[in-house]
């Protein structure tokens, strides 16, 4: 949640452990959040309503600021403070009561990954633009400047951010507060895939398990031939390995939404799932459990060198420095899921049992790897006559 903070004061020169920067200043309290405050065209100093949890999202207050000077549309935050006590909720309020509220499909709470997403989200892109606004203020001409003044080098975030506004007005139009939700820009939800991956190959495969550490080397190829999420994987204990059924059995995953790993369970229900472990690597997963994995029921798999969970970017080194030795720098450990889910659907599964094997809900994201086992077909198929043209 935003914290009050003392609205403005005069000053002269950055406050002790404060950041200089071109326009305005920043400084991180004791907390950890981060202030923001600029010296305004009134000359006096004006720090910004609320703390941010994020150092970006207060830089990104400072530029809306600056872009308000720039337009000559600036008003001091204490007037539009004011104003907003005579407009009624400013949109930074209703959005702050959306997030401690928001509830999943199910009824339940947000897990923290998400609520940590959207308040990245709501710090960097939306509070800036439209923290102080008046909700009522908040128009499709608005909606359509802002959106043209995201960086659209980095589209991902472009619409996530949409999202993320479109779902709050979506929720202040049901509450009657808005006419009809200002969001109606097509197109702008919708997230392409910027990177093309190219699915490892077996032997690809074997070249990158073989150059991790002994320790290690099953969670390449639980990522791969399992198609897990490395928050999966990382979470696995041995409870959750059934070796007489040749099953892992999914029910948490770990995340590291401030830094500190939080284990809850998948976000939907089909994420909790039961992987049939191919036969070729039950061997491996054996010697797993007998040389690596902590003792006892609850032990992990995967367990650090201070037996906690392992950080993706403590697993990501290592990872790093296997693919590079494999000759696929290109390749990240997410990407072994869809090579995976490519494997698999190239074994002939169908739509339902890709889903059921990688913990979708809706069909959307399994498609994408029946299609890619189709494009491999056809390049089997001009194979086959490159063979019959040789003979």
């Amino acid at each position: 949640m935003l914290r009050k903070t003392k609205a403005s004061e005069a000053g002269h020169g950055p406050a002790k452990g404060s950041e200089r920067r071109g326009f305005g200043r920043l400084r991180q309290e004791r907390s950890g959040r981060w202030s923001a405050a600029y010296t305004g065209p009134d000359m006096q100093l004006h720090r910004a309503p609320w703390t941010f949890e994020y150092k970006d999202g207060a830089i990104a207050w400072l530029n809306g600021e600056r872009k308000l000077i720039d337009l000559d549309a600036w008003t001091s935050p204490e007037e539009r403070a004011v104003t907003k006590k005579t407009t009624g909720q400013t949109f930074g309020e209703f959005a702050d009561d959306w997030l401690a509220n928001r509830r999943t499909r199910r009824g339940e709470p947000l897990k923290a990954r998400t609520q940590a997403d959207y308040r990245r989200y709501l710090d960097r892109h939306l509070l800036p633009t439209f923290g102080n606004l008046p909700i009522k203020s908040v128009t499709e001409a608005r909606v359509a400047t802002w959106y043209e003044g995201m960086n659209a080098g980095t589209p991902t975030e472009r619409a996530h951010a949409y999202q993320l506004l479109r779902a709050i007005c979506s929720t202040a139009t049901e509450r009657k507060v808005l006419a009809r939700n200002p969001c109606h820009i097509g197109g702008a939800g919708r997230v392409s895939r910027a990177k093309h991956i190219r699915p490892a190959d077996v032997s690809e495969l074997e070249a990158i398990a073989a150059y991790m550490p002994d320790r290690l080397r099953l969670a390449v190829l639980l990522g791969a031939w399992c198609a897990m999420r490395y928050g999966e994987i990382a979470e696995l204990r041995r409870s959750d390995v059934d070796v007489q059924r040749g099953v892992v059995m999914i029910r948490r995953g770990v995340t590291w939404p401030q830094g500190e790993a939080t284990v809850s369970t998948p976000k939907s229900e089909a994420g909790i799932r039961e992987v049939h472990v191919p036969p070729h690597m039950l061997f491996d997963l054996m010697r797993h459990l007998d040389e690596f994995t902590q003792p006892g029921r609850d032990g992990l798999l995967f367990p650090s060198s201070t037996g906690r969970h392992i950080h993706p970017r403590a697993f990501g080194w290592q990872y790093h420095q296997a693919r590079v030795k494999a000759g696929r720098p290109d390749l990240r450990f997410h990407d072994l899921r869809h090579t995976g889910a490519v494997l698999a659907a190239q074994t002939g599964a169908t739509l339902a049992e890709l889903m059921a094997r990688l913990g979708h809900s809706t069909p959307g994201a399994a498609m994408r790897y029946q299609h890619a086992a189709q494009d491999r077909d056809k390049a089997i198929a001009i194979a086959l006559s490159r063979l019959a043209a040789g003979h």
